[in-house]
């Protein structure tokens, strides 16, 4: 059954609350105003926190290049170039006129030299990388602390090797000397290798927080330029803000002449959540009240209109209506079957005095209007007896009738004679919408923990949109010979009971109408009502 919902058509006394459900959270004008500086000032304290924050890294970056990155660089190059020394005199150790001199010098590039070039290389390593708090700079610094010790490695047999590279001279076994010769000259070109690439990767980093920079300070000039183009902007909005903050109270004075003239039609509330839309909506709100003021009083002066023409009625019509049946039956047993145009005939008189009869009955529910008597009974049984009391009916007029219920009691405190009459007038225009027969669903739920629903739907042609809006007021019908009064008795009924009415169109065809009733408190009952239940 769900499947079959739409969007429901608004009750009036949905329309009587719009005006209350449109006024929007207050935000005063100069609330508004304050807005708009505080984003001014906010976007400027975003852009100084980052100038802060930029100059702080730029900082950082300037003083670990001038402590970090230049001292090292600086101890690579002197490195690189004591490795290009060192191969340069091993090329030419062999045909040196003085090996003791050259065996000098290779003495203090071992025991001076290269230890103290490697020293300066990890001091600055520790400065530049490993003293940082970044994981990132740190990480590096593992790196290459890690090639700088791989390459002391691969020298510490140096010593030994040219050692032995002299002692062959001295002895004269040149041959010897060679082979040792190229083994240090390539153990030297390995080691510049290692060596050419740390300073690369060295550079590389230099060059990269270059590009950081570079990159920074053209965000910079960005942000700079959105900002006062911003500011630019702010200054129009702002002119404009003022403008538009009074431009509603043109419509508000214009809104006001018209409902000055007569016109109570609903209109839409100005959309500002100001005072300015407060006050629209709260004069929307006081329009509402007074259109639905006016509808309740046309509707009362109706009802009373219709009660003193149901006295009149009932007193001038119904009796001689009630002789004239009588006699038609008296007349229809006289009339031989071999006239079968006359016993229509008569069916037809009967049909007319039926309905002129079913009319003095609608006009004495005012006539007789009456409180109700609330008693505590099970809404569901209330239903199911209903309908089958009329179900002789539906099966004349090929009406299936399907009634849902819950598996417990569902108790409510209604009138159950005028609970009866409400649902009668609903079934039976649900049956009279189909004409050809169908479906009609009964359902009964509890909708909220405080609530007893019963839905009414059937398969007919629906309701006029046309007349959505009237659909509770006398005389608006939907049928070619309705009164336009059984909806409006229905309501009466349900209101005086507690409960409320509302519709909804079916898709594809077809209407919902929806009831609904207080649960009662079965705690709270009279001795008499709780022995009962």
């Amino acid at each position: 059954m769900s499947s079959r919902w739409t969007k429901p058509r608004p009750s009036s006394s949905v329309l009587q609350n719009s005006g209350e459900s449109r006024i929007p959270r207050r935000r005063t004008v100069a609330v508004r105003v304050l807005l708009t500086y505080v984003v001014v000032t906010v976007a400027f304290a975003i852009e100084a926190s980052w100038g802060v924050f930029a100059l702080r890294n730029a900082g950082r970056e300037a003083d670990l290049i001038r402590r970090g990155y230049l001292p090292l660089t600086r101890a690579l190059r002197d490195l690189v170039t004591l490795q290009d020394t060192w191969n340069t005199q091993l090329n030419h150790v062999t045909s040196a006129r003085n090996p003791a001199d050259t065996r000098l010098w290779f003495d203090t590039a071992i025991r001076i030299g290269r230890p103290k070039k490697f020293s300066e290389v990890r001091a600055a390593l520790t400065r530049a990388f490993l003293a940082t708090h970044d994981r990132a700079n740190v990480t590096f610094g593992n790196e290459l602390n890690a090639e700088i010790r791989f390459v002391e490695r691969v020298i510490e047999h140096d010593s030994e090797q040219l050692h032995q590279l002299f002692n062959a001279l001295e002895t004269g076994q040149l041959p010897q000397a060679e082979r040792l010769r190229d083994s240090l000259v390539r153990r030297g070109l390995t080691v510049h290798t290692r060596l050419a690439r740390i300073d690369q990767r060295v550079l590389a980093g230099v060059d990269a927080i270059g590009e950081s920079e570079t990159i920074r300070e053209r965000f910079a000039i960005g942000l700079l330029i959105a900002l006062s183009i911003l500011t630019v902007i702010v200054g129009i909005l702002m002119a404009l803000l003022t403008r538009q903050l009074l431009a509603p109270l043109v419509n508000v004075t214009q809104r006001a002449r018209a409902v000055a003239k007569g016109d109570f039609t609903p209109q839409v509330a100005v959309d500002s959540r100001d005072e300015i839309g407060e006050l629209a909506s709260t004069f929307e709100s006081m329009v509402a009240a007074i259109s639905a003021a006016r509808e309740r009083l046309l509707t009362s002066e109706r009802l009373a209109t219709i009660g003193k023409m149901a006295a009149h009625v009932t007193h001038e019509i119904r009796n001689p209506l009630s002789s004239i049946s009588l006699n038609l039956e008296l007349l229809e047993d006289e009339i031989p079957r071999e006239a079968p145009e006359a016993r229509t005939l008569m069916r037809a008189i009967q049909s007319e005095i039926d309905r002129l009869t079913q009319l003095t009955e609608y006009y004495l529910s005012f006539a007789r209007s009456r409180s109700a008597k609330l008693e505590v009974v099970d809404i569901q049984s209330l239903v199911t007896d209903a309908i089958g009391f009329m179900r002789r009916d539906f099966e004349r007029r090929k009406i299936n009738v399907e009634v849902n219920a819950l598996e417990k009691p569902l108790y409510v405190s209604i009138d159950e004679a005028q609970f009866r009459q409400a649902l009668f007038n609903l079934v039976r225009n649900g049956a009279e919408a189909m004409p050809e027969g169908g479906k009609l669903q009964i359902a009964i739920l509890q909708s909220t923990p405080q609530f007893a629903t019963i839905e009414i739907d059937d398969e007919g042609t629906g309701i006029d949109p046309e007349l959505a809006t009237r659909l509770f007021q006398p005389f608006v019908t939907n049928k070619p010979n309705g009164t336009g009064l059984g909806l409006v008795v229905t309501q009466q009924i349900v209101q005086s009971n507690g409960g409320t009415i509302d519709w909804m169109p079916l898709v594809p065809c077809g209407t919902r109408f929806v009831l609904r009733f207080p649960i009662a408190n079965l705690v709270n009952l009279p001795v008499d009502d709780a022995a009962r239940v």
